[in-house]
């Protein structure tokens, strides 16, 4: 298939490979790999076998021409760099009038601080990502959206915060010596399990110490991903969105605390500030959801705005 079966205004979508592949410019190797097997899938040609042969046709031109060039650039670290060099060019000469007939999105995100707009870009980029590929023919429209939110985006941050950086030490280096043990036969050995989620949750608390709220949320979300029934991890992560005024994703977070346990007392005061009312019961998911739709349609206004503090 030529590359001409693709109007020339999509294959012009390569110059942000990240709006391309629906994800944030901040994505490591590991989340840029993820979601191109990710998308191979969706795009594979078994998928479209009660479609039309058009549908086909253009599920594999978008792979062809347009998802695998992105990767190919992204995957390499050099054309990397060179790619958010770019976009960080073209962030700087964006005139306001630019953005004037765009969604209230952008102008939402531009006037948050910038550990609010960070945490509000990956909740809309999780959002778009998701609709961008379930309908083929408005891939380039919500490919745009995507490369807009980019450029707002990085308007609000240094070039130096794009770069890799060295995770944040929690436990200072200690200098180990051998130290030989003699062991007798009473004695009984076992081995000490790692509890990985445990570590998370208290990377997290030293995140929140240092106001460092983005890499708390990270540090929590893969402590959910372990134990999915904690309530500490999940009450934690309300108070760590209240804090950050997104109101809207500490109510998930805090619900499902207090449906695990409903006398945790951090979801308790939160509850009392997020006003939810006592054995209210709502699917996370569903909630999750909705307020990723809703922040499509500036849905975290109010919450962006209101004081208030846990």
């Amino acid at each position: 298939m030529s590359q001409t079966f693709l109007p020339p205004k999509w294959t012009e979508q390569l110059c942000d490979p990240y709006a391309v592949l629906g994800i944030s410019v901040t994505a490591d190797d590991r989340q840029i790999l993820k979601r191109y097997h990710t998308l191979a899938k969706l795009l594979h040609p078994d998928r479209h076998t009660k479609s039309s042969n058009r549908d086909q046709e253009l599920a594999t031109a978008i792979f062809s021409h347009l998802i695998n060039p992105a990767y190919e650039q992204l995957k390499n670290q050099h054309k990397r760099f060179s790619a958010i060099a770019m976009l960080l060019s073209e962030a700087r000469v964006l005139k306001e009038q630019a953005l004037s007939s765009e969604s209230v999105l952008f102008q939402e995100i531009r006037e948050m601080t910038a550990p609010q707009a960070e945490l509000f870009y990956e909740e809309a980029m999780a959002c778009y990502a998701e609709a961008q590929y379930k309908s083929l023919h408005q891939f380039y429209q919500v490919t745009q959206q995507i490369r807009i939110l980019n450029l707002v985006y990085l308007q609000l941050h240094k070039s130096n915060l794009l770069l890799p950086q060295e995770p944040l030490p929690i436990i200072s280096k200690v200098e180990v010596k051998p130290v030989q043990v003699t062991l007798s036969e009473e004695t009984n050995v076992k081995p000490v399990l790692k509890n990985y989620a445990q570590r998370h949750y208290e990377r997290a608390i030293e995140y929140i110490k240092l106001t460092k709220w983005t890499l708390a949320v990270q540090e929590l979300r893969d402590a959910i991903k372990l134990e999915p029934h904690n309530s500490d991890y999940h009450a934690l992560l309300g108070f760590v969105h209240l804090r950050q005024k997104l109101l809207g994703m500490a109510r998930v977070y805090v619900t499902q605390a207090l449906k695990l346990d409903p006398q945790h007392s951090l979801a308790l005061k939160c509850a009392t500030r997020l006003k939810i009312q006592p054995g209210e019961n709502r699917n996370p998911k569903s909630i999750a959801k909705a307020l990723s739709i809703a922040a499509l349609l500036g849905g975290f206004k109010n919450g962006k705005r209101s004081q208030v503090k846990c």
